[in-house]
């Protein structure tokens, strides 16, 4: 856990911070950035939750000092008896209750439940741009790959591009949004290298969707926001596509 990263942010907001380590989010608590009901993203289950409800996360964070026990009392009496009035409270709407679902809001969507999916959304477009990058650099150098031979690697500099991204994508698939410093840093060295190529080519639409490709992908790594992250996803695939096909074709 003391290397695992994490994005977390209030309740009341549509922007995530971090990513955090364990270190960092202790250092948040002690300025009074970060509470038991600060929400972090949960990347297995790809939720929002509160600290508060991370048993791992919340002793890491907020250590119990002391035990306290309280004795049992017997004989107690409930005071929860239903009316003729008012029917009884049952364990459903209990839960109900207690994930913001009531008649009030049953018709307003959880803005925790959107940035579940705009998070969604973001890895799987992030997924499809790094795959059909990778067919654009890895298909030109086919011969190569089915007859091998390390000492000619360096010459094929977009297949080994290529691994990278394909090696990102198959991480992203397992849920390790903890690369996304990488996937980052990924958009912006396949814009300069990508970009590069074109541009001494002299073809400008190509080097138009090598940036629409970078900026998508890194747009869909750093948003939570559902209409940002579709546009981005969007541009980004169109990007990607039209860079490959560049590729296939020169």
């Amino acid at each position: 856990m003391a290397t695992q990263e994490y994005y977390i942010r209030n309740e009341n907001e549509t922007e995530a911070r971090g990513p955090f380590n364990v270190e960092q989010l202790t250092s948040l608590i002690e300025s009074g950035q970060l509470t038991l009901e600060t929400l972090y993203y949960e990347a297995s289950t790809e939720q929002w939750t509160a600290i508060g409800a991370s048993t791992e996360l919340k002793a890491a964070l907020f250590p119990e000092k002391k035990k306290l026990v309280v004795k049992a009392k017997e004989n107690l009496k409930t005071l929860n008896t239903a009316s003729d009035s008012r029917p009884p409270i049952t364990v459903d709407d209990m839960l109900a209750a207690a994930e913001g679902r009531t008649k009030d809001t049953e018709d307003k969507l959880d803005p925790a439940i959107a940035m579940a999916r705009a998070a969604a959304i973001g890895t799987w477009s992030a997924i499809g741009m790094l795959l059909i990058a990778c067919a654009g650099e890895a298909l030109p150098s086919i011969d190569f790959i089915l007859a091998f031979d390390p000492a000619l690697l360096p010459q094929h500099p977009l297949l080994i591009l290529g691994a990278i991204d394909l090696f990102l994508a198959l991480m992203l698939m397992l849920g390790m949004v903890t690369l996304y410093p990488f996937v980052r840093f990924r958009a912006a060295l396949g814009l300069g290298f990508m970009g590069f190529i074109f541009y001494t080519q002299g073809l400008g639409l190509p080097l138009l969707a090598v940036v629409a490709g970078s900026a998508g992908l890194y747009i869909c790594t750093v948003t939570v926001s559902l209409i940002p992250v579709i546009a981005a996803g969007v541009v980004g695939l169109a990007g990607m596509a039209g860079a490959t096909y560049a590729l296939l074709t020169r």
